[in-house]
């Protein structure tokens, strides 16, 4: 089975999102509504480039070192399809910074912040069909706030600039993928902007569709809701998190949302953010069953269920 063998983050210094209010453009109504309804209170910024908050995060990875030469494939999960001008290529840089060029080296974006699990799945596929019991695949995990655009969702989080490095294999005895579900409700035309009309959809459908993948990770995994032991969340918001415990039947304590108030939302990076954290606090025990889910723009929803 898939197995991550080792994780690691990159957290820049953060900024309080009051000091956000000028350069995001935001009224003082959003300012209340993000801190104080919402749990957001700093995020993280960085002067440094893509590159080099991901070539930060990789190289705390201490079980890359020497085994370099295994790593097979270097896979960037981007939770927007566009963060660099043209033609700068970060992920590039990263490989040539951590010695990787031998390794085929691709991207995986259309899941918005739900890619990080989409990229696990994939390492999974291509490693099971590689014959070397020994190849490892590196994932790079978050974005650089590029554009306005991908600063902040309207009424709904405020973007950071955390990345995670998550190193993979074919298989292992611990942090074992179970199950993993994605389902797409995307529109026919392609957009993902949250228009009034999109944004209301959404509302509509998150919930359940939330539901629904967790259901089929779980049932994949052969395991019930409720044996889920911890839940690391995407960090969106306070609020979205809170209505998905009631109507999941979990309780509040078994969602780990420490981060949020202190990273903001990370795009794919905060599942694997949020490990590395409950792993330093001890939170997870040999054998706990644990849920990694995510949403992203373009309505994407994914779970993935991991044993400790």
């Amino acid at each position: 089975m898939t197995a991550l063998v080792a994780v690691s983050s990159h957290l820049p210094e953060t900024v309080a999102v009051a000091d956000l209010q000028e350069p995001l453009g935001l009224d003082d109504q959003q300012v209340r509504r993000f801190t104080r309804l919402y749990g957001l209170d700093r995020i993280c910024k960085s002067p440094l480039s893509e590159a080099e908050l991901l070539i930060a995060a990789a190289e705390k990875l201490d079980a890359l070192r020497g085994r370099e030469d295994r790593v097979r494939y270097v896979i960037r999960a981007k939770g927007m399809r566009t963060t660099a001008p043209y033609p700068v290529s970060p992920v590039h840089e990263v490989r040539e910074a951590l010695g990787l060029r031998h390794a085929t080296t691709l991207a995986v974006a259309d899941h918005g912040c739900a890619t990080g699990l989409l990229a696990v799945d994939v390492a999974g596929t291509l490693l099971a069909a590689d014959g070397d019991p020994d190849a490892l695949a590196l994932i790079l995990a978050g974005d650089k706030t590029f554009t306005p655009f991908t600063q902040w969702v309207r009424d709904t989080s405020i973007m950071g600039e955390g990345m995670a490095a998550i190193l993979v294999a074919a298989d292992g005895d611990r942090d074992t993928v179970r199950g993993y579900a994605s389902r797409i409700h995307g529109r026919t035309d392609g957009v993902i902007d949250l228009t009034p009309e999109i944004a209301k959809h959404a509302r509509r459908i998150y919930q359940d569709a939330l539901a629904e993948v967790v259901g089929a990770a779980t049932e994949e995994a052969g395991i019930g809701i409720t044996d889920v032991d911890l839940v690391l969340p995407h960090n969106v918001n306070r609020v979205s998190w809170t209505v998905a415990a009631k109507n999941l039947g979990l309780p509040n304590d078994k969602f780990f949302l420490d981060n949020l108030s202190a990273t903001g939302h990370c795009f794919c990076a905060d599942p694997f953010i949020n490990y590395q954290t409950v792993s330093e606090l001890g939170l997870l025990k040999p054998g706990d069953k644990y849920l990694m889910t995510a949403a992203g723009l373009g309505q994407t929803f994914a779970a993935m269920v991991l044993e400790h």
